[in-house]
């Protein structure tokens, strides 16, 4: 699906330009993939399509959360740590799922009981363990088993995440902002995590955050948010953001 806002999407104070991008640049911001490599590689294609009515510069932005909930984790992380060095086109933050599953490699085995409370259990059999292993398995032998099983790649991958990305009038991070505080002022971990007091408030801020973590059925807003948190591993739509100076369309998967 490709389409336009409604106007009330478009809705700004009048007393303020329209939120734009840079001159020349056209960015595609990408909700969560929550494991889900099918439709990854469908966006990708429809991405790559779109982007062919622009001969400027374009940005793919990944907000986070590409692991758990979906049966293809290590797929998506495949895709994604292949894609890294390729261009510098692409620019990948880190969701709160992936903060729990890189502090769990890195040594902190307490994690892993929230980590399966978050959709692990999908994680951890696409990265070989069988269900039968799963069942049996004790939370130490998870953590062990995740050290063991995650390659280098996906490593690096991880720990070159970034917080956020600020162009133009808009700021995108994962979760949202603390609105009391500059862009460039915010707690990382709170920008990973945050929902209460922000996706549920309607709340003025500097800049546009564009956002996950949050599933709504569809592409949701505030006075200063776009969220475009679909629910990809239950409902089949992972959502894109395309942005062109003032412009605002979407593309969506699982529709023609």
């Amino acid at each position: 699906m490709l389409k336009r806002f409604t106007s009330s999407l478009q809705r700004r104070d009048p007393v303020r330009a329209p939120a734009s991008i840079p001159d020349g640049m056209r960015v595609y911001a990408i909700g969560d993939i929550h494991g889900r490599a099918d439709l990854l590689e469908e966006l990708l294609e429809r991405i790559g399509r779109d982007r062919t009515s622009h001969d400027g510069q374009c940005r793919i932005i990944f907000l986070g959360d590409y692991v758990d909930r979906g049966p293809s984790s290590r797929q998506v992380l495949d895709r994604l740590s292949a894609m890294a060095p390729a261009s510098d086109e692409y620019v990948f933050l880190m969701g709160n799922h992936e903060e729990i599953l890189l502090r769990i490699i890195d040594g902190a085995p307490a994690l892993v009981r929230l980590f399966l409370k978050m959709g692990g259990r999908e994680t951890l059999l696409s990265y070989g363990m069988t269900p039968a292993q799963y069942d049996a398995a004790t939370l130490a032998e998870i953590a062990d088993f995740l050290q063991a099983a995650v390659p280098a790649r996906h490593r690096d991958f991880l720990h070159r995440l970034r917080t956020h990305v600020l162009l133009g009038d808009y700021l995108f991070v994962h979760a949202g902002v603390d609105v009391g505080k500059g862009p460039l002022e915010q707690d990382p971990s709170l920008t990973r995590w945050i929902r209460d007091g922000f996706a549920d408030r309607d709340v003025d801020y500097e800049k546009v955050v564009v956002h996950g973590h949050t599933i709504t059925d569809q592409v949701s807003q505030g006075a200063s948010r776009i969220g475009i948190d679909t629910g990809a591993y239950a409902s089949g739509r992972l959502t894109a953001l395309a942005l062109e100076q003032a412009s605002r369309r979407i593309l969506q998967t699982g529709s023609a």
